[in-house]
């Protein structure tokens, strides 16, 4: 059976999110303080391993129009570099506002804003791979 995990990588830190067992939703997992390219794609390599994972999902940032952005050039790079490691194709999935809305979900549960750096690129990645399950649960659900 198919494991997913999604990254949400920004510059500074990585989100984080695997499937329950049923990919039937995500759990935020963790966030990944980056390191340095070159060590930050092997300790990536090591967590997709850690959590069993067969696929990956991974964010990929746009302009609000759905153009491409300095940002999602930078990304692209970073998940070239995943799949030549892995092996495997990754999955690009649509970040518009993940990350905003990540920020409103820990306000509203009563975080404060200094909190937040710790929970929301985890609770990012799990919105971006939720969105990536809803897509495959609809596919599935046509043929």
């Amino acid at each position: 059976m198919e494991r997913y995990i999604a990254f949400d990588i920004g510059d500074r830190r990585i989100g984080v999110a695997v499937s329950d067992p049923f990919n039937s939703y995500a759990l935020p997992s963790s966030t990944y303080v980056r390191t340095g390219f070159s060590r930050d794609i092997p300790a990536l390599v090591a967590m997709i391993k850690e959590k069993g994972a067969t696929q990956i999902v991974c964010g990929l940032p746009v302009n609000a129009d759905g153009t491409p952005s300095v940002q999602t050039e930078k990304t692209e790079r970073f998940i070239c570099a995943l799949e030549e490691a892995t092996g495997l194709k990754i999955f690009r999935e649509d970040e518009r506002y993940t990350s905003l809305a990540a920020h409103e979900q820990l306000y509203e549960g009563g975080k404060r804003a200094k909190e937040h750096k710790k929970y929301v690129d985890a609770l990012a990645a799990a919105s971006i791979l939720d969105s990536f399950l809803a897509k495959l649960k609809k596919q599935g659900e046509k043929s």
